[in-house]
């Protein structure tokens, strides 16, 4: 009798944060694993840990820098390869500055980073979930989705650039969603809040005095979110309504367009 096989999981920013907590907790339920990072000591050093502590577990790394081309194809190349059953598209990089302070460089990272390959690893893994008839891809976005009609935030945390790649996330979540009703695969995205990693001491922010969630919440909601059905996952928010009210909202807007120009905008 043959063995069913593990199901495999494959986490982009794995060596950190949230990402190291999505690791050990798909290894202790049972998955298989591909770390994705770009610090190699620290992705082996967790491997070795993972396969200590769960002697059935394979842990492989990937180290791969997500923010170019040739870091992206590497582990689109390993998606395609590999029957991924669950991708977690969490690597950050957040770079928080103005946007005419941002200098190019680091705003091509940001992009890179947290759109183009997300984009690019889903779209890598989806032919063969379809084809198996099965399979999760989970983003990992933020609150900060939501925070586009705030006022500008002060410095050091003004972050166009990085609220945009946030909101571009919660958005392509939800439309492919949609797209890929009835196959067998599911696409969500959690957004939390404030989380206590190493996140904003890069950024060389302080937030030590702040409430934050834990890493580990994080993927316990994200895990139960995925089992509830929801695509977008807010660990934080006890009252889901406000979310359902956010995208009636969306779509009440989208519907209520016209092909005639709106009356405000006529000329007198």
């Amino acid at each position: 009798m043959t063995e069913t096989p593990a199901p495999l999981a494959l986490v982009t920013g794995a060596s950190s944060g949230i990402g190291k907590a999505f690791a050990e907790r798909l290894a202790a339920d049972g998955h298989d694993l591909i770390l994705v990072g770009r610090r190699k000591e620290r992705l082996d050093a967790l491997a070795a840990a993972l396969r200590h502590a769960h002697a059935t577990v394979t842990a492989d790394v990937l180290v791969a820098d997500l923010a170019t081309d040739a870091g992206i194809d590497a582990v689109a190349q390993r998606c395609a390869d590999r029957p991924v059953t669950l991708l977690v598209n969490n690597a950050g990089v957040a770079h928080y500055m103005p946007l005419a302070d941002l200098p190019p460089e680091k705003a091509h990272e940001l992009v890179g980073v947290k759109v183009v390959a997300p984009t690019m690893l889903t779209r890598a893994v989806l032919p063969g979930m379809l084809e198996r008839g099965t399979g999760t891809v989970l983003n990992v976005a933020g609150m900060l989705a939501f925070s586009g009609p705030a006022p500008a935030a002060p410095a050091p945390s003004q972050r166009a650039v990085y609220v945009a790649s946030l909101a571009g996330t919660v958005a392509m979540s939800q439309t492919l969603h949609a797209e890929l009703e009835g196959t067998g695969v599911g696409v969500h995205v959690v957004c939390p809040g404030i989380v206590a990693t190493e996140f904003h001491e890069v950024q060389g922010m302080d937030l030590s005095s702040v409430p934050r969630m834990s890493a580990d919440d994080v993927v316990t909601a994200a895990l139960a979110g995925i089992e509830l059905g929801e695509t977008v996952i807010a660990p934080g928010v006890e009252d889901a309504s406000l979310l359902g009210r956010v995208f009636d909202a969306d779509l009440a807007a989208f519907h209520g367009q016209s092909p005639q120009l709106a009356s405000r905008y006529r000329r007198v």
